[in-house]
């Protein structure tokens, strides 16, 4: 028999109740649940950062933590970054071709957005160790990175950020 508990959390700002079996993934109660399907899951290991949400403004891999876990915390997922208004970071990424496929998108806003709430002044080698854990297919990183810088009220160009 699947045994349900109740998991009440600050989703996005809203508080959100569901009843769900202990060893649901936070990916499939906020993709499946409640209809927030900007939480993309790719690897399912927790190796490639497509999952990335904020619980209590720490980035963490979705897919690998228990939907119990987060009960009477905060989660922020992509659809919770902007509001009315598109963030800082997503007019960056816009505006910097730093989304191709899009698909590593969210994780990426959602890690950017963890090292600028702790450091508003990163440095290359800053936004690339607090991205190191989201892999992009696409990008090549460079516009990624000058993205971050961008947002973070720094110009960053192309050539002066070293590739290694």
């Amino acid at each position: 028999m699947n045994e349900r508990v109740r998991v009440t959390m600050e989703v996005n700002g809203r508080t959100e109740e569901v009843f769900t079996e202990p060893r649901t993934l936070l990916s499939d109660v906020l993709r499946d649940e409640l209809d927030l399907t900007g939480t993309h899951v790719a690897c399912e290991h927790g190796v490639c950062g497509a999952c990335t949400v904020l619980l209590d403004g720490e980035p963490v891999r979705a897919c690998i933590v228990l939907a119990g876990r987060v009960a009477g915390r905060s989660v922020v997922t992509i659809e919770g970054v902007g509001g009315e208004e598109t963030d800082p970071l997503q007019d960056a990424f816009a505006a910097h071709g730093a989304a191709q496929c899009g698909f590593c998108t969210p994780g990426m806003i959602l890690s950017a957005k963890a090292l600028l709430a702790v450091n508003a002044s990163p440095s290359a080698h800053d936004v690339r160790e607090a991205l190191a854990g989201n892999l992009c297919r696409c990008t090549g990183y460079v516009k990624i990175v000058e993205a971050v810088l961008a947002a973070a009220g720094r110009s960053a160009a192309c050539a002066s950020i070293p590739s290694s």
